[in-house]
């Protein structure tokens, strides 16, 4: 059976990004490797053993094209409304808190929020489906 192991974003700043993911989601720089042309940069936290992987292109100062064909990393949170709150006070442009509903019950409770290169991160509470 396959696992899950990581995720990649290729970033501008590795330094930026290294902050903006520590600061909202508690990930720390685990692992770094240099290569000709490029950095591999892995970060992680004691929650899960998936990991985010960025990649450093060298010499690259135009931002990425995110296209049309992604979508969304995603997290889990033990109080989405204390998080959203808590990005809010630190000055974090956050969306809206918002429940979806389905058959009468509540599916999920969530907001997203944008990193330093314009990718979507969904905030859930944990529960449910989203562990």
């Amino acid at each position: 059976m396959a696992k899950m192991i990581h995720t990649m974003i290729r970033v501008l700043d590795e330094t930026r990004s290294a902050d903006f993911y520590k600061l909202l989601f508690g990930l720390e720089v685990v692992d770094r490797y240099p290569f000709d042309g490029f950095t591999l940069v892995y970060l992680a936290n004691a929650e899960t053993g998936f990991e985010l992987e960025f990649t450093v292109n060298a010499g690259r100062e135009a931002a990425y094209d995110l296209g049309d064909g992604y979508g969304h990393l995603a997290v889990s949170v033990e109080d989405v409304a204390a998080e959203h709150q808590r990005l809010i006070d630190l000055g974090i442009p956050v969306g809206k808190l918002v429940s979806m509903e389905r058959e009468g019950a509540v599916f999920a409770r969530f907001f997203f929020v944008t990193d330093p290169d314009g990718y979507k991160i969904e905030v859930l509470q944990r529960g449910g489906r989203f562990q």
